[in-house]
C-alpha cells in the first residue's frame, strides 16, 4: 500500500494483541478512505488529512486530523463522517476526532495516489 510522505503516527504499543491491532489498524485505514472531500476527488487519507490514529487498550481510537483549508465548507460536517466511519470497523468501541491545524497541510503531506487522482505531477 502506498503512504503518504507525512503518513499519519499510528498507535506503537498496545496491551491488543498484535494481529487483532493489525487488523484494526488496517480496517481503520481502509475506512478513513472511504471518506472524501467533497470538493477534491481523493479520499482523506491519500490527501494527507489524517495526521494521527492512535487505538488504546480498550480499543478507542483518537484521531486527529485537518482540512485542506480551515475555511472549508465541510469542517463542521467530516469529523462526523470520520467518527462514523472508524465507529464500524469491528473491534472499534469508541472514536473521537479531533481538528487540528498545527502543521499546516499542505501537498506535500498528498501520496502517489492522490498525485495521479488530481493530475498534480
Amino acid at each position: 500500500m502506498e503512504t503518504a510522505p507525512n503518513a499519519p503516527q499510528l498507535s506503537q504499543t498496545s496491551a491488543i494483541p498484535p494481529e487483532e491491532l493489525d487488523r484494526m489498524t488496517d480496517d481503520i485505514i481502509a475506512a478513513l478512505k472511504t471518506v472524501y472531500d467533497p470538493e477534491i476527488p481523493s479520499d482523506i487519507y491519500e490527501l494527507g488529512l489524517i495526521y494521527r490514529v492512535d487505538i488504546d487498550d480498550d480499543r478507542n481510537v483518537a484521531i486527529d486530523m485537518t482540512l485542506t483549508a480551515p475555511g472549508c465548507p465541510v469542517a463542521g460536517e467530516m469529523p462526523g463522517w470520520v467518527e462514523n466511519a472508524v465507529a464500524a470497523v469491528q473491534g472499534v468501541q469508541s472514536v473521537k476526532v479531533a481538528m487540528v491545524f498545527d502543521p499546516p497541510w499542505d501537498q506535500s503531506r498528498m501520496s502517489d495516489e492522490a498525485r495521479v487522482a488530481l493530475d498534480m505531477w
